[in-house]
Formats: structure tokens, C-alpha cells, sequence
């Protein structure tokens, strides 16, 4: 799997970056038909900066896109990461017919 990785208005530092593409290469064991992945992190600069944490994945056939905002990258690129692995095994049961 190709995963792209995108810091918006800001530099994200090498941990911020290894972090999200470790989390996203970990979704290969729930489907293994993932052509490409892209993680898109940014901030609104409005009250309190919120940080949200984009995560596109091309798969066979459709793309899926998990979008998460919060106080801290680390905790919106997990909860991204685990709204994809629900929609992976939703995409998985429809492709096998179940």
C-alpha cells in the first residue's frame, strides 16, 4: 500500500508523521485490497485550535474517508483510523456477500 502523508499550514514534526503512517499501514490486516492511502492533517485556527485528522483510502472499486477533529493529532488520527477499520470490514462482508 502507497500512503501519502500531508501537514497543512503547519510542519509536522518526523514522530507526528511515523505515527499516522504506522496506523495507517496497520489497516492492511482487516482488507488487503488497499491500492492507496493519504493522511491530511490541519488545524482551525479558530477558539482553541482544533486539529483534525484526514484519512483517505482508494480500494478496489470505491474510496473510503474517515474525517476527525479534536484537541490532539494523535487522538483524532486514532479515532479515524478506527472508523476506517469499521467501514474496511463493512466494505470486506459486502464484497464476499454476506
Amino acid at each position: 500500500m502507497n500512503v501519502q502523508f500531508t501537514a497543512r499550514h503547519f510542519k509536522a514534526h518526523d514522530g507526528l508523521k511515523h505515527y499516522a503512517m504506522s496506523q495507517v499501514s496497520t489497516l492492511k490486516k482487516y482488507y488487503d485490497g488497499i491500492v492507496t492511502g493519504n493522511v491530511i492533517l490541519r488545524f482551525e485556527k479558530a477558539k482553541d485550535s482544533v486539529k483534525i485528522a484526514e484519512i483517505n483510502l482508494s480500494v478496489h472499486g470505491t474510496n473510503l474517508v474517515a474525517i476527525e477533529k479534536s484537541a490532539d493529532f494523535y487522538k483524532a488520527i486514532d479515532t479515524a483510523v478506527e472508523k476506517l477499520e469499521r467501514q474496511l470490514l463493512k466494505y470486506k462482508g459486502k464484497r464476499r456477500g454476506i
